[in-house]
C-alpha cells in the first residue's frame, strides 16, 4: 500500500506520514483496465492509482510541509548543459534506455527538472530528491551512469561514472545532501480494500 501511494503521487517513502502498520506489511495484486485507448501513459497510470486508492481503500489525506533530509538537484559551477526540448510541452515526458556492462544509458525526452527529480527518486534513493535548480522549461538529454549496485562488480575501464558524477559531467547538475522543507503526504484515513 505504501508503495502504491508513492507511485500514485510521485513521492518518496519518507514523505508518507501516518497510517496503520499494514500499509507496509500487506501485499496486493492489482488488475486494472484503462478507460483510454491504447496503453496508459505515466500520468494516466497515476490518476488510475489515485482513483483506486480513494475508491477501494477509502484513502483520505492532506499535505503539510516538513523539514526532511533530502538530495537537492542544483546547478553546478560550470552551468547546466541542457538542450531545450523540441517536443510539444503538453506531451507527457518519456524515457527510453538500455544497459550493458559499462552502465545504463537513458534518453530523457520533454523532461522538466521536477520530472528528473521524481525519476531519480524512483531509482531507490534513500531520501527524497527535490529540484532546486530554478531552471524552468522542458529538455531532452541523455544520461549514462553505472548504478551503485554494479560498481563493486565492474572493472571495465570504459564503465560509466556513478550517478552523481554523471549528472555533473553530462548535465552540469549536482545532487547534494541537505535539509529542506518539503511536502509530506499525511494519511488521515485508510481501510483495507473492499472485496471484489
Amino acid at each position: 500500500m505504501n508503495q502504491l501511494i508513492q507511485v500514485a503521487y510521485g513521492i518518496h517513502r519518507k514523505q508518507v506520514v501516518g497510517g496503520p502498520t499494514w500499509l507496509d506489511e500487506d501485499r496486493y495484486d492489482i488488475d486494472g483496465i484503462a478507460d483510454v485507448a491504447g496503453e496508459p501513459n505515466t500520468k494516466q497510470m497515476k490518476e488510475m492509482l489515485q482513483k483506486l486508492l480513494a475508491d477501494r481503500f477509502q484513502l483520505k489525506y492532506h499535505r503539510e510541509k516538513k523539514e526532511l533530509t533530502i538530495y537537492a538537484i542544483t546547478v553546478g559551477k560550470s552551468g547546466a548543459k541542457l538542450t531545450k526540448s523540441v517536443s510539444d510541452p503538453n506531451t507527457v515526458p518519456d524515457e527510453q534506455g538500455n544497459g550493458d556492462s559499462t552502465g545504463l544509458a537513458v534518453r530523457y525526452t520533454n523532461y522538466s527538472m521536477a520530472d528528473l527529480a521524481e525519476n531519480l527518486q524512483g531509482m531507490g534513493q534513500e531520501r527524497p530528491v527535490v529540484d532546486q535548480t530554478g531552471i524552468a522549461g522542458r529538455f531532452d538529454f541523455t544520461l549514462k551512469w553505472l548504478p551503485d549496485a554494479w560498481q563493486n562488480q565492474n572493472n571495465d575501464p570504459n564503465a560509466a561514472p556513478g550517478l552523481g558524477t554523471a549528472l555533473q559531467e553530462q548535465l552540469g547538475l549536482k545532487l547534494q545532501p541537505t535539509k529542506a522543507l518539503v511536502d509530506v503526504f499525511v494519511i488521515d484515513h485508510v481501510e483495507p480494500p473492499s472485496p471484489n
